[in-house]
């Protein structure tokens, strides 16, 4: 009898499955929802080390938690381009009866959550969408601009076995509101630092132009668009496929999008502009993990230097 060929590797789950053996990521029953070891949360820690030590303390700090103003988020433009992404938070607000029909549905292994109703808060798509509301509150910005430094959780909804692609995140992100000038020359810095960071934790990448992941026929020609404008470029680093490496860094313009939506100023009247860097920080650990191996203490010196000093 002919050999037959052997099944194609899924590469993604036997990664998903060396990570969960090794206790760095924790099962939780939900695709893409993953709880950390200590060891994955210290590399993601060290990691982000490096990232405020090449911002110099230059930036603003803020951290916002995982959810925000639904109303914000609404006015944001977000379910026009990404609704397949979105997820909202839902509570029970109902009387007696109707918890106990709730109780019934989950006694009886049904449905329960058409008795929940929609709050005010969604879950935050992106690091830095509640800060554009926040700066326009403030007023016209200072002639310098504005520059921050933000870290939150982030949501996409994208269940799937690849663990470089989950639906809970983290994002590091620098964002910068001003002049187009000011907002390009702040990218193109970037660019630069992001590349240098990554070259000393010793992960393979390159670095393309991209798009975002638009939904629907229109999609395809804002992504275009975007392309053909390079307003986006990504760092791709192969962690679950060497044919489709992942975006571990991404590097955006966002003209005056944000601007106009909710009024930013410059100090001379003008539209502001916004561009920003966004580090995949549980990606950047995946990747560290990839390539130099489950045992951050057999991590070769050059890389324990750059994290641990």
């Amino acid at each position: 009898m002919d050999a037959q060929p052997d099944a194609p590797v899924d590469t993604k789950a036997a990664y998903l499955k060396d990570l969960l053996g090794a206790g760095l990521l924790i099962d939780t029953g939900v695709p893409g929802v993953y709880g950390r070891s200590g060891v994955f949360e210290d590399v993601i820690t060290r990691f982000e080390a490096t990232v405020t030590a090449a911002g110099e303390g230059q930036a603003e700090v803020m951290r916002f938690p995982p959810g925000m103003n639904r109303a914000h988020f609404a006015r944001s433009g977000y379910m026009k381009s990404f609704p397949q992404l979105a997820g909202a938070v839902h509570s029970f607000c109902g009387d007696s009866h109707a918890h106990n029909d709730l109780l019934q549905a989950i006694e009886g292994g049904q449905d329960w959550t058409g008795g929940l109703t929609g709050t005010d808060v969604v879950l935050t798509p992106a690091t830095c969408y509640p800060l554009y509301p926040a700066v326009a509150a403030r007023g016209v910005l200072p002639s310098d601009g504005g520059l921050y430094d933000l870290q939150s959780y982030c949501f996409r909804h994208e269940p799937s076995n690849d663990p470089a692609r989950m639906q809970l995140f983290r994002q590091r992100e620098y964002v910068r509101i001003g002049s187009p000038d000011q907002v390009l020359e702040f990218r193109q810095l970037w660019l630069q630092r992001g590349q240098a960071l990554i070259n000393r934790v010793g992960l393979p990448y390159q670095l393309e132009i991209a798009s975002d992941p638009f939904f629907g026929r229109g999609g395809k020609l804002m992504a275009m668009a975007q392309r053909e404008q390079q307003l986006k470029f990504e760092l791709l680093v192969p962690i679950t496929s060497v044919e489709q490496p992942t975006a571990c860094l991404s590097f955006n313009y966002h003209q005056d999008h944000f601007g106009q939506t909710w009024g930013i100023a410059t100090d001379d009247g003008s539209v502001a502009h916004t561009a920003c860097v966004g580090f995949g920080l549980e990606r950047i650990a995946l990747a560290l993990f990839k390539h130099h191996g489950l045992d951050v203490k057999a991590w070769p010196a050059s890389v324990r230097e750059a994290l641990w000093g």
